[in-house]
């Protein structure tokens, strides 16, 4: 039965489960795929019970790009089931179950159950948590008649617990750019040869657009060498905006679609990679749905501006809220760019709040915003032991360039630009990000968590 937390929020089944399993096995990373293949045999091998798989990689861009292909499939009237991670406010939402109609948050009991059986079957021998709920994820997706499976790499890919299946429909594998330089490598060679980890022989590869030039000749490499259909953005498809309406062309079409629901010109490449893809996994996609999903389309905590809750009503009249939770150099580049953009629709000053954990590159990450943010406001990440001290985050904020200072929480950042800059010409627009984890506490703060 639910049981409240310290804070006096109700725990859920699921989460009570979960939390017994986190107590017990270590917590982070430890990249290999024997322990997930010995379990899930003893699961019957729910991996192969699987409707065709997109299985989708990238440091930045994957989790929208899957946003993008579940919303264009349900747009087809196809039922869909979504693997992504890490979740921002409950660990429901790391699973959808496809229905009829739109899928759903798993349910909790149904969760609950999947992860005791999972649990049980592990015999207690050493595992991560990680890979446990990768392997419910494939009980839950085996159990649950769908059409199409949407399935989200964690980390790098070759040695990901995702990366136990022969014969996904389509491998893709979005911008690359430096981050979780501990596990994967300190170049975009060596991160990109992890991703490629995902390739599989013979099977359709698409790459989304890269940044760096020898991201992409890795994956394009790879790919080759394994006699893959490769399908590169740029070179084979791309999406251009033109007078207010998104064009994608392919070596089959050129379509003439509505712009994406997703702030950022990023959006628009990952739209077209998601399109790519799933015509690459066989589907047949009728031009009404692929609109529909661009229109409909939605990712919770990327881009996203608060309209309601709790941190809004308590902001001055015209604030404009933004998060994202984008965390290293290259996400860093792309949400300043969408902020420049929406400043040149309409300007106004600025200002940042930002959280992050210990393995990111945080002076890079600011880098991006000198010259546009007025001021940054550090704060911690809430129930993180990798958090970096607010302070230190402020020093680098300075050496990238920004003005900065240190903050209690989000909250008490955001009374103070409201009451420090009242007099500004324009209300501030506040850009609250850096980590999936802060973003988390805001959503479950604001009182809107994702559904």
């Amino acid at each position: 039965m639910p049981v409240s937390s310290a804070r006096g929020a109700v725990v859920s089944a699921a989460e009570q489960e979960i939390n017994a399993l986190m107590a017990l096995h270590p917590k982070g990373f430890d990249l290999s795929l024997g322990r997930i293949t010995r379990l899930l045999e003893r699961l019957g091998n729910p991996h192969e019970k699987l409707p065709p798989v997109i299985h989708i990689a990238g440091t930045n861009g994957k989790g929208s790009t899957s946003a993008f292909c579940r919303a264009i499939l349900e747009a087809q009237g196809l039922k869909v089931h979504v693997h992504t991670s890490p979740h921002l406010v409950n660990w429901h939402e790391r699973f959808r179950i496809g229905t009829a109609g739109g899928g759903t948050l798993v349910e909790d009991e149904m969760l609950a159950d999947a992860v005791r059986r999972v649990a049980a079957a592990n015999q207690g021998e050493m595992i991560t948590v990680f890979e446990i709920l990768t392997a419910v994820m494939f009980v839950l997706f085996s159990e649950n008649p769908a059409d199409a499976a949407l399935i989200e790499v964690g980390l790098g890919g070759r040695f990901d617990a995702t990366n136990v299946m022969a014969h996904p429909a389509v491998s893709v594998i979005m911008s690359i750019s430096l981050d979780h330089q501990a596990y994967l490598g300190d170049h975009v060679e060596l991160i990109a040869a992890e991703k490629a980890g995902i390739i599989k022989r013979g099977t359709p590869v698409v790459i989304g657009a890269q940044t760096e030039d020898a991201a992409r000749d890795v994956l394009t490499g790879s790919a080759e060498r394994l006699g893959c259909p490769v399908s590169v953005y740029g070179q084979d498809f791309f999406a251009v905006e033109e007078n207010g309406r998104m064009a994608y062309q392919d070596e089959d079409e050129l379509i003439d679609l509505p712009l994406p629901r997703l702030a950022g010109r990023h959006q628009q490449a990952n739209a077209a990679a998601a399109i790519r893809a799933l015509k690459a996994a066989g589907f047949k996609l009728e031009e009404k749905a692929i609109a529909e999903g661009l229109v409909n389309v939605s990712w919770p905590g990327r881009l996203e501006r608060l309209t309601h809750g709790r941190l809004v009503e308590n902001a001055m009249d015209g604030v404009e809220l933004w998060i994202d939770g984008g965390h290293n150099p290259g996400a860093g580049r792309v949400i300043a760019e969408a902020m420049a953009n929406l400043n040149d629709r309409e300007s106004r000053p600025l200002f940042l709040i930002t959280g992050m954990i210990n393995t990111k590159d945080p002076v890079g990450y600011f880098e991006a915003f000198a010259g546009m943010a007025r001021h940054v406001f550090t704060v911690p990440v809430p129930d993180s032991e990798a958090g970096l001290d607010p302070e230190f985050l402020a020093d680098t904020a300075d050496e990238a360039g920004l003005s900065a200072e240190s903050a209690k929480d989000v909250e008490s950042a955001i009374e103070a630009i409201c009451r420090n800059w009242n007099g500004l010409e324009r209300p501030p627009r506040i850009l609250i990000g850096g980590s999936l984890y802060l973003l988390g506490d805001v959503l479950r703060v604001n009182g809107t968590p994702p559904v």
